[in-house]
């Protein structure tokens, strides 16, 4: 697992639970640390005033400045003016992080860094206010580190694959078996979109407004529409591999919902969703307004929808054919 420091937010609430009077231990379990990186934290970063002692004590945000100011302390490219100097100037004359580190040598540097900690300072508070990244030959917004990426393979293992799915699956004979995806907009829509769910048996089909992108934001919210429904009428979900879907693993452990993922390339594998999406853009073009979209117009557009007959539910609507599955569940 990767190692990762306490952020603000984490410190904010140890600061409120600790003015609550509550313990260390249960302070830790609320934000998901071991109780000893709790106790380092509070005895590391503790605000101590030696004129006014009753001032003394824990506050996040004077503890994230005294964790931020020992990292900088430990950065060799911000201690060290003239090496620092040295790798602004070869990234400004177009030198990739790791030609700069391999060269250090050959011009006469005494100090050694790795590509890994010019690339981290490029993307530091630091290096982003000098707007560093615009040097490099390609660049992202942000960088994790080397040993804390994780190749897709791994985000989607193969045991996940379409192809294990279990037959009745495949076959579309049982209920409560799902496929997921995302209607991306135009981009002044900035990260909003809308995720689509279709049931494959009943072709079933959910619409919701999602206002970020990430994966967190998509499952909570996922969840949050799916946990209503009984057990059994959420068995599985279908994915392509988008990195939306990259917290897969909470649905699992959140709600008891199994995924499986398309091969890379090929969302046309989950076809009862892309087919839903096609009929869904004649309500939702991509220059919808999203920000106005209401949850009352997005339940009357899959309303609609729901309320047309399939020829492969023998001219049934889905929420006829949904709504008859859901009653053999009780």
């Amino acid at each position: 697992m990767a190692h990762t420091e306490l952020d603000l937010h984490e410190r904010r609430a140890i600061e409120d639970m600790l003015s609550a009077k509550m313990p260390v231990s249960k302070i830790a379990v609320e934000i998901g640390r071991h109780r000893s990186t709790v106790y380092r934290e509070i005895n590391r970063n503790r605000f101590e005033d030696s004129e006014l002692s009753h001032l003394s004590g824990y506050y996040g945000v004077k503890a994230q400045r005294t964790a931020q100011s020992r990292r900088a302390r430990r950065q060799k490219l911000i201690r060290l003016e003239n090496l620092r100097a040295h790798v602004i100037d070869r990234l400004i004359a177009g030198w990739t992080p790791e030609q700069i580190a391999g060269r250090l040598g050959y011009d006469d540097q005494p100090v050694r860094v790795s590509h890994e900690t010019i690339y981290a300072h490029v993307y530091s508070p630091e290096g982003q206010s000098e707007q560093l990244a615009r040097h490099l030959p390609s660049r992202r917004k942000k960088r994790r580190p080397r040993y804390a990426r994780r190749p897709r393979g791994q985000i989607f293992p193969p045991d996940r694959s379409i192809h294990q799915r279990p037959e009745c699956v495949k076959t579309r004979e049982e209920f409560g078996d799902w496929e997921g995806g995302l209607m991306i907009f135009e981009r002044h829509t900035g990260k909003m979109n809308v995720a689509s769910l279709v049931e494959r048996k009943t072709r079933f089909a959910v619409l919701f407004r999602n206002n970020d992108r990430s994966s967190t934001h998509f499952m909570n919210k996922l969840m949050d529409v799916m946990e209503p429904l009984p057990q059994p009428a959420r068995r599985s979900i279908t994915f392509d591999r988008g990195f939306e879907f990259r917290e897969w693993r909470r649905l699992k452990s959140g709600i008891g919902t199994e995924s499986w993922f398309c091969d890379p390339q090929a969302p046309w594998q989950k076809g009862s969703v892309e087919n839903l999406n096609k009929r869904a853009r004649r309500y939702l073009p991509r220059d919808t307004q999203l920000a106005a979209l209401s949850n009352r117009k997005m339940k009357a557009i899959y309303d609609r929808l729901n309320g047309t007959p399939r020829k492969c539910l023998g001219w049934q609507t889905p929420t006829e054919a949904f709504r008859d599955e859901l009653m053999k569940l009780r």
